[in-house]
C-alpha cells in the first residue's frame, strides 16, 4: 500500500534545492500556493528558475525576496494594477533574467513534458523575434514537417524540477481535486519531476473516490502533501474565498516604493 505523503511545510520545502526550476498553480491572483511560497522564502532558497505561463502574486514576492534569478513566462501582470512591480524592477535592473515565451508555445512544451515526449510542434510563432531567442537557448527549434516539408516550430518539453499545486481537497497520498478553473495545473503535475500538493482540506481516500469531479493529481505523481487552510491568500480559492484585493493593492503600493520585503514579513511570513 502507498505510504502517507503528509508532511509539514518545512519538510516539503526541503525537496526544493537551490538552483532548481519550479512552477506553481493558478494564475495572477487565483490559487497561488502562498503558504508554501512563504516557507520557501523563510528557508532562504536562492537561484530558483521560475517557469509558468501567466504568474503573478507568488512570483512577485519570490522575486522581491531574492529567491528567483531567472524567469520564463508569457506574461507577468497584476491584472488591473499593471505589471508585477518587483519583477519589473528586478528585470530592469538586471538582477533577474527574463525569458519571454508565448502562451501557446508554453502550453505545448508542458504537454510534451506531461506526455513524456521530447517536443511538441506548434504553429503561429514563426516570424517572431522570440524564435531566435529560444533557438539560442535550445528551447525551440524550427524544423521541417516530415509530411508536408513546410516549416514548423518544435517546442522542447518543459519538465520543471518541482511543481507546487494548491488544491481544494487531497487525501494523504496525493490524490487531489481542484474545483473551478484548473488552468495548466494538471499538465504541471504530470510534467514535473516532483510535485508538492498543498490542500485546503485533507480528506479520507473514500471521500475522494466518491467525489464527482475527476482527479487533478494522483498519488503516483506526488512527492508531498501539506495541509494549507487558506493557503492561497491573498489570491483566490474557488469555492472557498475570493481574492483579497485590499491586501493585494497594499502589497502593490509598497512594492512600487521598494518596500515589498517589509510587507512580506508583516503579512506573509508572520501568517504561517
Amino acid at each position: 500500500m502507498t505510504s502517507s505523503k503528509l508532511m509539514k511545510p518545512e519538510e516539503a520545502v526541503d525537496l526544493i534545492e537551490d538552483g532548481m526550476s519550479i512552477t506553481v498553480s493558478g494564475i495572477t491572483f487565483s490559487r497561488n500556493p502562498m503558504m508554501l511560497v512563504s516557507y520557501i522564502i523563510k528557508s532562504g532558497k536562492k537561484d530558483l528558475y521560475f517557469i509558468d505561463r501567466e504568474p503573478g502574486f507568488a512570483l512577485d514576492v519570490l522575486v522581491a525576496s531574492g529567491a528567483v534569478n531567472r524567469i520564463r513566462a508569457s506574461m507577468v501582470t497584476f491584472e488591473l494594477y499593471g505589471l508585477a512591480p518587483s519583477v519589473r524592477r528586478f528585470v530592469e535592473e538586471g538582477k533577474v533574467e527574463f525569458i519571454e515565451d508565448t502562451c501557446g508555445a508554453f502550453v505545448a512544451g508542458l504537454r510534451a513534458g506531461a506526455q513524456g515526449i521530447p517536443f511538441m510542434p506548434v504553429r503561429g510563432v514563426l516570424g517572431s523575434d522570440l524564435v531566435k531567442l529560444h533557438e539560442r537557448l535550445g528551447t525551440w527549434k524550427v524544423m521541417k514537417d516530415p509530411f508536408t516539408n513546410e516549416e514548423i516550430l518544435a517546442v522542447r518539453a518543459i519538465r520543471p524540477d518541482v511543481a507546487i499545486i494548491h488544491v481544494n481537497y487531497s487525501d494523504e497520498y496525493g490524490n487531489a481535486v481542484i474545483e473551478g478553473p484548473r488552468y495548466e495545473d494538471e499538465l504541471k503535475v504530470r510534467a514535473a519531476k516532483k510535485v508538492i500538493i498543498t490542500a485546503e482540506k485533507i480528506v479520507p481516500t473514500d471521500y475522494i473516490r466518491k467525489y464527482e469531479c475527476p482527479l487533478s493529481a494522483t498519488a503516483i505523481h506526488v512527492s508531498a502533501v501539506v495541509w494549507a487552510s487558506k493557503g492561497a491568500w491573498p489570491t483566490a480559492m474557488h469555492n472557498c474565498y475570493e481574492a483579497d484585493y485590499s491586501a493585494i493593492e497594499s502589497y502593490y503600493n509598497e512594492a512600487k516604493k521598494g518596500n515589498a520585503i517589509s510587507w512580506i514579513e508583516r503579512n506573509l511570513l508572520s501568517r504561517w
